[in-house]
């Protein structure tokens, strides 16, 4: 049985930022209240023209990069998101068409903030079934569209951002050691976003009552949310037969500085074994936890043959941890340059919908 391991990664943040300071300008609120109850400083904020599927492109193309792996060889990709660009089609199928992955099957995974957990298990999966040998897992979200700027009690938390692993199949033991996947949809009113689904279509009702914006119970999240968060990190060790003496990091959701504070405590775990960047870039969902593994490598700090586990929560409820033995990019003879197929992947993307229009041409013209 083939080994699932991690051997590219990337991320990609909008460039504005915006910072406390700048939304006690919005809403009743300050810096200082802020940081205290959350940790956070500022947060990105994508453009009009910055979608899931560009930022996930980016981040993308940089993990396809380290991973020196070309497009056209992935079987699967996988975005989890919680704010798609549609209900349909997938926003991963729009980055499949982007990057020139031409032969990858690819859809959406929805678990909330839990969703890249979900996904990378997902992929880890498959691959060690034998099924497929390269997966592309993403992580991406503009959830700032969904933000009541008047609501003090969301506004402060979320940003945009993607994050993005390559999964190869590999003989060599290491990569995904053991996953574990929870819910609890009695949960499910506890952080939602009402409008826009068929339950509550968008009339002008919808728009009236807020339906489209966030909606958390924050007190309730937050209980949640520290029950949980240590004990799914000790489920997945015991799964692979670990114990935190045995790892060297933990890569939580980056939702809030007090949520991961309680965890480490749980853990009995001190806090410089957690990475933590939620001052600079706020909850951004499922973007979280690989934004946050990106930097620990950037840094130096997440190293070849170190054992981490990352873990998160969401909507739903869901949460969930998983265990990795981090080792790299697999050496290649060859370079290859990801970002070159964006060229050729837009080529064939224009050529398939001039085909497609010289089909719907000539069958009319039979008709």
């Amino acid at each position: 049985m083939p080994y699932a391991h991690i051997t590219g990664w990337g991320m990609y943040v909008p460039e504005p930022v915006l910072t406390n300071d700048d939304i006690a300008r919005l809403v009743d609120t300050s810096d200082e209240w802020i940081r205290n109850r959350t940790g956070i400083r500022e947060r990105h904020i994508a453009r009009e023209n910055e979608f899931p599927s560009t930022l996930a492109v980016e981040a993308s193309l940089k993990a396809l990069e380290v991973a020196n792996l070309a497009p056209t060889d992935l079987d699967l990709i996988i975005c989890a998101t919680s704010s798609p660009e549609y209900i349909f089609p997938a926003t991963a199928c729009i980055i499949q068409d982007q990057i020139g992955a031409t032969k990858a099957g690819a859809f959406d995974l929805s678990a909330a903030c839990s969703g890249f957990i979900y996904a990378t298990n997902m992929a880890a999966q498959s691959i060690r079934s034998g099924s497929i040998k390269n997966a592309l897992v993403i992580g991406s979200e503009t959830l700032s569209r969904f933000v009541n700027w008047k609501d003090r009690n969301t506004c402060i938390l979320f940003g945009d951002g993607a994050g993005a692993f390559v999964l190869q199949a590999s003989d060599s033991p290491g990569g995904v050691l053991s996953a574990v996947m929870h819910s609890d949809g009695s949960g499910a009113d506890l952080l939602t976003l009402a409008g826009g689904g068929s339950r509550h279509p968008a009339t002008e009702s919808t728009v009236r009552e807020g339906k489209h914006y966030m909606y958390m119970d924050g007190k309730e999240v937050f209980r949640f949310a520290t029950r949980v968060m240590g004990r799914a990190t000790l489920e997945s060790l015991d799964l692979a037969g670990l114990t935190t003496d045995d790892i060297q990091w933990i890569v939580p959701h980056q939702a809030n500085y007090r949520i991961i504070e309680t965890a480490a405590k749980y853990l009995k775990m001190p806090m410089d074994k957690f990475i933590v960047n939620v001052d600079r870039y706020g909850n951004t969902s499922t973007a979280s936890i690989p934004i946050a593994a990106v930097e620990a490598v950037e840094k130096g700090m997440l190293k070849s043959g170190d054992k981490a586990v990352f873990v998160g929560f969401g909507a739903g409820l869901t949460w969930g941890a998983m265990t990795v033995e981090w080792t790299g990019a697999i050496p290649a003879k060859k370079h290859v340059h990801p970002k070159r197929y964006r060229f050729f992947a837009r080529l064939r993307s224009f050529l398939l919908r001039v085909v497609r229009l010289l089909e719907g041409f000539l069958s009319r013209k039979e008709l």
